[in-house]
């Protein structure tokens, strides 16, 4: 019984183990609010613009990296800032006589701010996916910009933290924001854009595997040469890091063109072959081809065993092939589609009306073949939403203008007035020589 007492006794009056300086500065104080600063500003960028990427996967990827145009120097201001902590503390000759070493004692104070750095960022891409995929038509997440954006977030902090051992200010902060907003515009204009972080253009194309991974050998390998050169006991060991980041920098300038790879979906088209002409899709708005479909059943509909016309309506990256009409493109995102779905499908019904009667490749058209085009479109748009206006305009203007609408609305109603067999063939006639740009071959009206 005493022996039991005894054990209980010494065991409670025991200290308890020191937490660990990581966590210590990870909870409480200023690595928390850097990482809450980076995740508003990158997420209230996001939000203002979420209706030109929300439902398109690429769009988000490539609108969260521009997002490091404002986190880098962000997280380099942080990081300095939280640098100076001891100088404005005055407790620098204090930390002087601290066990630990000098690069222990950075390392300590630097790496929290890094890591919520890097985890505001990423709740933020996570939120923008997860507010991406109920919108999707096609296409999957990107997230191979992923390593190098969260490294060269984790190696400004770095980078900031030791300027803001060495700069006695308390402007270095804000200074050094500033200069990495104009440091980050000059990287983008020279020869040397390979190796600015936040430097990305979507083109159709994507890094390949191994350009994220040079990247963040570049950023971090920098920091961390930085870091070491300034705080090691041993500098010598700096040129390991720093070996690291100039073969990334080697091979982010020396890879040009061979850094990117086409994106597959672009050059495939998903095609409906139901209709006439065919209406074909880029693949990566693949699920969108139902919704483009109806808005275009109303034209289709009315060209049923029409011949002469257009194979099909084409979404292709260098323009429709000589058997195809150019389908209205969907992106920009945010325009004709905003979050999965058509906004005016009755505008881009027009669009594609225009694309598949357009003679604009064809010298000069007389103006029976301007007659004859209006009367097709108006045709297959009947009921017209946007000729009306233009209409009101000559009603309105002088005699010639008065004229010119006269003879476009009785060709427009000799057309519509035909019977269907009559007005197939005549419509056969008309796509028939728009093909070959034969301007006596339109027939008249």
């Amino acid at each position: 019984m005493t022996t039991t007492t005894t054990t209980t006794t010494i065991t409670a009056t025991m200290p308890k183990a020191p937490p660990h300086p990581l966590r210590a500065e990870a909870v409480r104080g200023f690595p928390p609010l850097a990482g809450i600063a980076v995740m508003v500003a990158v997420g209230v960028m996001m939000i203002a613009t979420a209706r030109t990427w929300q439902g398109d996967w690429a769009e988000t990827a490539g609108r969260m990296h521009d997002g490091l145009l404002m986190a880098l120097p962000i997280a380099a201001a942080a990081g300095c800032w939280h640098g100076g902590r001891e100088r404005r503390r005055r407790t620098e000759e204090l930390w002087g006589t601290a066990v630990r070493p000098p690069l222990t004692r950075l390392l300590a104070s630097a790496v929290p701010v890094a890591l919520w750095m890097a985890v505001g960022y990423l709740l933020v891409l996570a939120s923008a996916n997860v507010a991406t995929w109920p919108y999707a038509q096609g296409d999957h997440p990107h997230l191979i910009l992923v390593p190098g954006d969260t490294a060269a977030l984790m190696a400004a902090v770095l980078l900031g933290h030791v300027v803001g051992r060495i700069v006695p200010s308390l402007l270095a902060a804000p200074l050094l924001g500033v200069a990495g907003y104009a440091g980050l515009a000059l990287l983008g204009r020279n020869g040397v854009q390979p190796l600015d972080p936040a430097s990305f253009t979507l083109n159709g194309s994507w890094p390949v595997w191994w350009q994220p991974l040079a990247m963040a050998a570049w950023t971090l390998g920098l920091a961390l040469a930085l870091t070491l050169a300034y705080a090691a006991r041993r500098r010598a060991t700096a040129l390991l890091p720093l070996a690291a980041a100039l073969t990334g920098a080697t091979l982010l300038v020396q890879g040009g063109d061979a850094t990117w790879q086409p994106d597959p979906l672009l050059r495939r088209q998903v095609c409906d072959t139901s209709t006439t002409p065919a209406i074909c899709v880029n693949a990566r708005y693949g699920d969108v081809l139902p919704q483009v479909t109806t808005a275009l059943s109303g034209i289709t509909g009315r060209l049923r065993g029409v011949e002469g016309l257009p194979v099909r309506w084409a979404d292709r990256e260098n323009g429709p092939r000589a058997d195809e009409a150019q389908l209205p493109s969907l992106t920009p995102v945010g325009w004709s589609l905003v979050r999965g779905r058509l906004v005016r499908p009755d505008r881009y019904a027009f669009e594609a009306a225009y694309a598949l009667s357009d003679r604009g490749q064809c010298e000069r058209q007389s103006e029976r073949v301007m007659f004859a085009t209006d009367a097709v479109m108006s045709y297959l748009l009947a009921p017209n939403p946007f000729r009306g206006e233009f209409d009101a305009i000559e009603a309105k203007g002088n005699a010639a203008a008065r004229a010119h609408l006269r003879a476009n609305l009785a060709a427009r109603a000799k057309l519509a007035g035909m019977d269907e067999e009559r007005r197939r063939v005549w419509l056969s006639a008309y796509f028939a020589a728009r093909a070959v740009c034969d301007d006596e071959g339109v027939p008249s009206l």
